[in-house]
């Protein structure tokens, strides 16, 4: 069976991504760090089995920008939605119109998260274990969903961006009578600090499974110049 992994994520501009690492990065900095994050997701999933890969890009404008940096097999649509949980469940919703029964989706804030995570998330889903799985970030929200269909509740009402994105999702799901697998913890890259902890991880290479080092040598350029 083959999924579908879709990745979001946002046309690299200075000031409108990773804002929370200005200062002490410069925007110029931290764009171009967001921009490593993206490509070294992409050659990471192209590597793994058994999955066609999706990237659902914003702003609506960013088309060409996207078809250029993504390998050709990789589709392309665009975020749709006012809220980051209207634009998750759109994006859910056009993968199993187009045939897919078991879907991943990440954002671009773990660059290093191992394919054997990715993978885990499929076989849980595949084998009928689960129906929802989450990756947990320290921060309290997820950093990967994965279903087996589209449940909109999950997606309805939450407060984004804060520490109880998780546990309201979880509620949820506990309310539906949904089978859950929780997928390792894994740090999102979002604060200054974030990006040092990060970075005394990567030297040796941080973890089994990332083999690009093309974010750490960004990191290691924009520490230095903030």
């Amino acid at each position: 069976m083959t999924t579908l992994s879709i990745i979001f994520a946002k046309e690299p501009v200075p000031g409108q991504v990773k804002t929370r690492l200005s200062p002490p990065l410069r925007p110029e900095d931290a764009c171009r760090l967001y921009h490593c994050f993206i490509k070294d997701i992409l050659e990471g999933m192209t590597r793994l089995p058994g999955m066609e890969l999706a990237l659902a890009y914003a702003p609506a404008g960013a088309y060409g920008f996207f078809r250029h940096l993504a390998p050709a097999p990789v589709r392309l649509i665009p975020q749709e939605g006012p809220d980051l949980g209207k634009r998750q469940a759109r994006a859910f919703a056009w993968g199993f119109a187009g045939g897919f029964e078991t879907i991943l989706l990440r954002g671009c804030d773990t660059p290093d998260l191992p394919g054997a995570i990715l993978l885990e998330a499929q076989e849980e889903l595949a084998s009928g274990r689960a129906e929802v799985v989450l990756g947990p970030s320290l921060d309290g929200g997820y950093y990967l969903i994965g279903l087996k269909a589209l449940y909109p509740e999950l997606f309805e009402g939450l407060s984004w961006s804060t520490a109880t994105v998780l546990s309201d999702t979880l509620n949820r799901a506990r309310k539906l009578s949904l089978s859950v697998h929780l997928l390792p913890h894994w740090q999102d890259i979002d604060t200054y600090a974030d990006l040092v902890d990060f970075l005394k991880q990567t030297h040796p290479p941080r973890r089994p499974g990332w083999r690009s080092d093309r974010t750490a040598r960004a990191l290691l350029a924009a520490m230095g110049a903030a």
